[in-house]
C-alpha cells in the first residue's frame, strides 16, 4: 500500500508531495503525481524532517518518574531505584517501556537505545509502539562466577530470540559498567559480541570515583582498560564519558567507539563534571545524545536535551560558538554517529522514518531559520505527525493506546513504589 505525504516543506526545497511504500521512500519531488489509490495524509506546509535518535536510555524507569528526586547518587539507588527494580515484572517493564515509547513518539524519537531487565518485555512494547530500538540483554555479575555464567546463558538465548523479532528490533549486549562486570565477564562481552556483529552499549566514566576505582583496582584509566579487554571498537557505545581524559579521547578516536553524552541526566545526579564535547569532536570522535532513564532525567523529550546539550557546552566553554544549532540538530538526529545507520536525509530509497514539524507555532515564530528555532525554542509539542517504516505512528498528535497506557503504568508504579 502506498502512503502519499502532501504539501510537506522540506527545507531547502519547498514544498512537495512523498511516496512511500514497503518502508521506503519511492518517490519525491514538487511536481510528482499522486496514485489513484492509497493513503493520503495531507501535511499543511509542516516541515518534513528526520527524527531523533535517543542514544542511551533506560526506557522501563518511566515508572520511576519523580520517585526519588533531589537525592545523592548512591542514597536514590540503594533507597529508592533498586529496592523497586526487585519487585519488576516483565509485564511492568512491558508497560513502562510502552509509556517511554509514547512519549518519545509525542517528541520526535524514532530510534533509540536501551539497557534494562526483561527483554522480552521491552521488545514487545518497541513492536507494538512501531518505532525502532538497539535492545540488551543486561550482564551484571557482581554476585560472583554463578552469576556470570546465568548471564552469559541469558545473553546467549536472547541473541537467537530475538531474531523473533521484527527488523525494527537490534540486539545488543548491555554489560552495566566496570564496576559491575567483571573483567573475565567482559572479555566474553567481546568475544561473543565479534561472533555475532553486536553493537556493545556501556556506561563509562560518569563518575570521577568509577575513574579512581578502575585507577586503584587495574592500574589504568577506564577506557585504556576497556581497551585491554579489547572492547574498544567501532561496534561499541560508551554512555556518559564525562571523566574523560585527552590520552582517553585520543585512544577513542583511534579505536573509533562511539561516545553518547546524556547532560540533563549528568546534570540532576550531579556527576562533577561536563563532557569534554570540543575535546572529542576536534578528534572526530562519534557523538551521541541520550536521555539516560526518566528516573534521572525526567523527561524523554530530545528537544529540551538537544537544547541543554549546547548550551552546557558553551557555558563550559565560555564561548558561544561552541555546538552551533545546526551540529546540534546533527547529533541529536544521529548523524555523527555511523553505529546507527542514519544519513540524515530525506531522499528516494531511504528508510520512510520521519517527522512533521509545526514550525508556524507561536512558540517557534517567526521562522528566520528552522534549525535554530528547533534547538533553541523548540519543545516535543512541535511535532504533529510521526512516520516510522512507512506507518504514521502519531498524526495531529494522537497516539492510539495513550488512555491505556498511562493507566497501566499509574497503577504499576504505584504498587512498585510503595514503601
Amino acid at each position: 500500500m502506498t502512503l502519499t505525504i502532501e504539501n510537506a516543506w522540506l527545507p531547502g526545497q519547498g514544498l512537495i508531495r512523498m511516496q512511500v511504500e514497503a518502508g521506503r521512500i519511492v518517490a519525491m519531488g514538487a511536481d510528482l503525481l499522486p496514485p489513484p489509490d492509497g493513503e493520503r495524509l495531507d501535511a499543511q506546509g509542516m516541515a518534513i524532517v528526520p527524527g531523533f535518535v535517543n542514544g542511551h536510555s533506560h526506557a522501563a524507569m518511566t515508572l520511576f518518574r519523580g520517585f526519588g528526586d533531589d537525592m545523592p547518587l548512591m542514597e536514590w539507588l540503594q533507597t529508592r531505584i533498586w529496592p523497586a527494580e526487585a519487585r519488576l515484572s516483565e509485564e511492568d517493564v512491558y508497560w513502562g517501556t510502552r509509556l517511554a515509547c509514547l512519549e518519545m513518539i509525542r517528541s520526535g524519537t524514532l530510534y533509540f537505545e536501551d539497557m534494562y531487565w526483561h527483554f522480552h518485555g521491552m521488545a514487545r512494547a518497541v513492536e507494538a509502539s512501531g518505532i525502532r530500538a538497539g535492545l540488551g540483554a543486561v550482564l551484571i555479575d557482581v554476585a560472583g562466577e554463578e552469576q556470570a555464567r546465568q548471564c552469559q546463558y541469558q545473553a546467549e538465548k536472547l541473541c537467537e530470540e530475538a531474531k523473533g523479532y521484527s527488523d525494527r528490533v537490534r540486539f545488543t549486549l548491555t554489560p552495566h559498567a566496570i564496576y559491575t562486570v567483571s573483567g573475565s565477564s567482559l572479555r566474553w562481552v567481546g568475544d561473543f559480541a565479534a561472533r555475532h556483529d553486536l553493537v556493545v552499549h556501556i556506561h563509562l566514566s560518569e563518575t570521577l570515583h568509577e575513574v579512581e576505582q578502575c585507577v586503584q583496582a587495574h592500574g589504568l584509566r577506564p577506557a585504556f582498560y576497556l581497551d585491554r579487554l579489547g572492547l574498544l571498537h567501532p561496534n561499541i557505545l560508551l554512555a556518559h564519558g564525562v571523566h574523560l581524559d585527552a590520552a582517553e579521547l585520543d585512544l577513542i578516536a583511534r579505536q573509533g567507539a562511539t561516545i553518547v553524552t546524556n547532560p540533563v541526566s549528568n546534570m540532576k545526579l550531579a556527576v562533577g563534571g561536563v563532557f569534554p564535547y570540543r575535546q572529542a569532536a576536534d578528534r572526530q570522535i562519534p557523538i551521541a545524545l541520550g536521555t539516560d532513564g526518566a528516573a534521572s532525567n525526567n523527561t524523554l523529550d530530545m528537544f529540551q536535551n538537544m537544547k541543554l546539550f549546547s548550551l552546557l557546552q558553551k557555558h563550559a566553554d565560555q564561548d558561544p560558538t561552541v555546538l552551533p544549532a545546526e551540529e546540534a540538530w546533527a547529533i541529536a538526529t544521529g548523524c555523527r554517529a555511523p553505529i546507527f545507520g542514519q544519513s540524515g536525509r530525506l531522499a528516494v530509497g531511504e528508510k520512510a522514518d520521519f517527522i512533521l514539524l509545526r514550525h508556524t507555532l507561536p512558540e517557534v515564530t517567526p521562522t528566520h531559520h528552522l534549525i535554530s528555532n528547533t534547538v533553541y525554542a523548540a519543545t516535543g509539542h512541535v511535532v504533529d505527525t510521526v512516520v516510522v517504516d512507512g506507518r504514521v505512528l502519531m498524526h495531529n498528535r494522537h497516539v492510539e493506546a495513550e488512555e491505556e497506557i498511562c493507566h497501566e503504568v499509574r497503577v504499576r508504579a504505584k504498587r512498585l513504589c510503595a514503601s
